[in-house]
């Protein structure tokens, strides 16, 4: 008479966790990747919403507060723009910040995170424009240049 033994061999089970790490390996992969991406619309974001926040202090100022050519001081720091001062110090929570004002324009940069390994940073100025490049603001330039 012959005996059957069930389970499974040692091969097998060494075969499935192989395979299960390999998954959990990419699965890791990708989440750092999105969680990159993220962070990095969290910082888009952010600097947007500052577009908005210094033209309501120009609407009720008629100038920006400049000259500033740190994030500590003018418009950026101003007690009257409480949400740009909260803006900016949640972006340098996040990210390396370079901001610039003066009386009629400002400009505010912050280094992305992705890809990793390139020094990207995304603009956004008074001219209402936004966009990624390769450097951060000068001390004196007030735009990204467009």
């Amino acid at each position: 008479m012959k005996t059957l033994q069930k389970g499974f061999t040692l091969i097998e089970l060494l075969v499935v966790i192989a395979i299960i790490g390999i998954l959990s390996s990419i699965v890791l992969a990708s989440l750092s990747s999105a969680r990159t991406k993220g962070e990095d619309a969290a910082i888009q974001s952010t600097l947007s919403n500052m577009r908005a926040q210094a033209e309501l202090y120009y609407s009720s100022s008629n100038d920006y507060g400049g000259p500033a050519t740190t994030c500590t001081t003018g418009i950026f720091n101003n007690t009257e723009t409480g949400g740009l001062r909260t803006l900016v110090a949640s972006a340098q929570g996040r990210t390396t910040v370079s901001c610039q004002a003066a009386s009629s324009t400002w400009a505010v940069s912050a280094l992305l995170k992705a890809p990793v390994g390139s020094l990207l940073t995304y603009c956004v100025d008074s001219t209402g424009g936004s966009k990624a490049t390769t450097s951060q603001l000068a001390s004196g330039i007030t735009s990204c240049g467009f």
